[in-house]
């Protein structure tokens, strides 16, 4: 079984989120989805959610794409990869957070791709939200 993991916010689901993950599960058997903790997104974005770390969770998983959905890590960023092991981790194109130190994380015999935008000028939720 080949495991993909996809990392996001995911707070509201847009056309490009659905892309996202439709595009990463056709990499591998089994989807694993990880949704930022309400502080990462403070930390990252500046600003709180629109939508708490329980909802969000909640929302990836009525979209019914992946196969196992759960939130991230407050300490150790990476321990999601090192517990769930995967074959394949997708990005999204615009991802930059955590990615530095990607690699070190996964085994040796694990990929990183890139997932292509969706209509990037219409469903981003930087532009759809701000």
């Amino acid at each position: 079984m080949i495991k993909v993991m996809v990392f996001g916010t995911f707070d509201t689901i847009h056309p490009g989120h659905i892309f996202l993950l439709k595009q990463a599960k056709q990499y591998g058997d089994y989807l694993i989805v990880v949704v930022s903790r309400d502080k990462t997104v403070c930390d990252i974005k500046t600003k709180p959610p629109r939508f708490d770390e329980h909802t969000r969770l909640q929302m990836v998983k009525n979209m019914n794409i992946a196969d196992a959905v759960r939130l991230g890590c407050l300490g150790d960023k990476y321990q999601a990869v090192k517990e769930e092991d995967p074959d394949i981790i997708a990005l999204g194109y615009d991802q930059r957070a955590f990615v530095d130190n990607l690699e070190k994380a996964i085994k040796p015999s694990a990929q990183i791709v890139r997932i292509p935008p969706y209509f990037p000028d219409i469903y981003k939720s930087s532009k759809i939200y701000n």
